[in-house]
């Protein structure tokens, strides 16, 4: 069996997002008030807008963190442990209940479909206090894989 090479592919911003839409799996990283960095693993999609966006509540470090300083980083990878992932760096607005409602429908929608009761989510949403943090991309790394570098796989 061949070793893998590791990959590294430049993608404009449609292609980022077409690359997040099915991958649901992410790090979202922000600053805690001394500056350093608080990594939450999370469930995330992608907005009608372009935002990468996540579901949340207001007590959670991440959300207080994002409110005090809105640059954050997103790590979103495969289900395939292997597979294919990609840093997103950018800015994120926290919407809270009951303003995050709709937002938080649209999130829904995008990453699960249609609910069998929407009032019923919606009530489920105000009562749960949910918020939204919306990240909107400023830059990307690579979508990239792991591997080995090019000059250690030779080739028989």
């Amino acid at each position: 069996m061949a070793p893998n090479i590791a990959t590294n592919t430049r993608v404009p911003l449609d292609e980022l997002l077409d690359f997040v839409r099915p991958r649901h799996r992410a790090l979202l990283i922000t600053r805690r008030s001394d500056g350093s960095p608080q990594a939450s693993p999370l469930t995330c999609g992608v907005d009608d807008s372009g935002r990468i966006v996540v579901s949340t509540y207001p007590e959670r470090a991440k959300t207080r963190n994002a409110k005090r300083d809105e640059r954050v980083s997103l790590v979103v990878l495969s289900d395939d442990w292997n597979g294919p992932w990609v840093q997103i760096d950018g800015t994120a607005e926290v919407i809270d209940a009951p303003d995050s409602v709709e937002p938080l429908v649209e999130y829904y929608r995008n990453i699960a479909g249609e609910h069998p009761d929407w009032d019923e989510y919606r009530q489920a949403m105000v009562k749960q206090g949910k918020s939204i943090i919306r990240v909107t991309p400023k830059r990307w790394g690579p979508v990239a894989t792991g591997g080995f570098p090019a000059r250690l796989v030779q080739e028989d």
